[in-house]
């Protein structure tokens, strides 16, 4: 049976399984539960993720969220996946498991945080929060440090000095490229310090081209499509 992806293409970790899947050539078929329709509440979707949270997959039988999980399930099953993007040396894998458990306490927190209460809370029926917003750049500007300085310290062009990107690169990077439906001004504030960042962010691109793109378009739609509301909202 064809593996089926649920996601939402507005959400990073979707996005990072929906890539994976491209690049590795492992036949899927994309279901599309829409948040801001509030689909993920659905009695329907609750039987594939009772926690109501995407991305989510259907192997036959088998269920399974949460998008590192995934990941590493998609590594594991399916042939032909190359052995950078989950490697079976042991030491290298707990290497990778590390970097994963830090983003989900660090730059999530972060990245999420600040977009979500500085762009896209109105989307889902919420309020803009600066003070959230703030708070959240915080830990993002801290995360983008320990980055630059900790994870691409070696001489590698990718996490842990990699030559080739691992499932933490393709995590890590679909999380800080939800940047690009903010202004602007406050990306450039935020990404510009941290040079060695960028490039990483490039590099994967390249290296999982021309998917990202294709993948990543969503965000540069709901950008334009914000910049349009607030345009309208400085003329009335």
């Amino acid at each position: 049976m064809t593996l089926k992806v649920y996601a939402d293409r507005m959400s990073q970790p979707s996005r990072a399984i929906i890539i994976f899947c491209k690049i590795n050539e492992i036949k899927f078929e994309e279901i599309v539960i829409n948040l801001g329709k509030r689909q993920h509440l659905s009695p329907e979707f609750l039987h594939v993720n009772p926690m109501h949270q995407v991305p989510a997959i259907v192997d036959g039988r088998f269920k399974l969220f949460e998008s590192h999980a995934i990941l590493i399930y998609l590594t594991s099953v399916f042939p032909g996946v190359a052995d950078h993007w989950y490697p079976a040396d042991l030491f290298k894998r707990a290497k990778i498991h590390s970097v994963l458990d830090w983003h989900h306490s660090n730059l999530r927190r972060g990245a999420a945080g600040y977009v979500l209460n500085s762009a896209l809370a109105p989307a889902l029926g919420l309020p803009l929060n600066p003070k959230a917003a703030a708070e959240a750049e915080k830990i993002l500007t801290s995360s983008l440090s320990k980055i630059e300085s900790f994870w691409l310290e070696n001489s590698g062009r990718f996490l842990l000095g990699s030559k080739q990107p691992s499932i933490a690169d393709l995590s890590m990077v679909c999380e800080i490229m939800q940047l690009e439906v903010v202004d602007e001004t406050d990306r450039q504030r935020i990404l510009g310090p941290h040079k060695k960042v960028q490039k990483w962010i490039e590099d994967t691109r390249n290296a999982t081209k021309p998917h990202f793109d294709e993948v990543h378009k969503i965000l540069f739609q709901v950008r334009t499509m914000l910049q349009e509301k607030k345009s309208a909202r400085a003329k009335l």
